[in-house]
């Protein structure tokens, strides 16, 4: 069984990638209270991740000043604890802060009973998720280049584009 955290409030939070681009492997790395926490998680969970904090600042009244974000430097890799399955955010009225929580990918064979999957809480500021916005669009500007018709990444031998029907590669 994997181990459970809750850190409120965090010191730091990031986002990291290692590999070459179409290939890396994501990770999240929280800090505080003394602990060090670095979970792997998909690229598609730090997309999530960005856009669910750009609404909830926005709703509530933060304000999500995307344009103006500073790109900070990728998190340093480490071993992880586990693999992220489900990630969210939420905000808690009564402490004024928001909250993302990890739960643990759990893969079992049919015949086997599934264990409860561990859980990560993380207590940040509306400044930290700003700080953590800008630091994770860096990471994850920093991978393939995109179709400028469809959006999805574009391999060095091009891509079968959507738009196009998928007829002619797009390079």
């Amino acid at each position: 069984m994997s181990p459970s955290f809750d850190l409120n409030p965090v010191e730091r939070i990031g986002v990291g990638a290692v590999g070459e681009p179409g290939r890396r492997q994501f990770f999240l790395r929280v800090s505080g209270a003394g602990e060090e926490v670095v979970l792997a998680c998909e690229k598609f969970h730090v997309q999530g991740l960005l856009t669910r904090i750009e609404e909830l600042l926005e709703s509530h009244g933060f304000g999500s000043e995307t344009e103006s974000r500073v790109r900070g430097v990728p998190a340093e890799p480490g071993p992880t604890l586990w693999r992220i399955g489900e990630l969210g955010l939420g905000y808690h009225e009564g402490k004024a802060m928001f909250i993302i929580v990890a739960r643990e990918l759990i893969q079992s064979g049919e015949d086997e009973a599934a264990p409860d999957p561990a859980i990560a809480r993380f207590w940040a500021t509306a400044e930290q998720l700003r700080g953590f916005a800008g630091q994770a669009q860096g990471v994850l500007e920093g991978g393939r280049a995109t179709c400028p018709r469809c959006g999805l990444a574009l391999d060095p031998s091009g891509h079968p584009c959507p738009a196009a029907n998928g007829l002619r590669p797009i390079f």
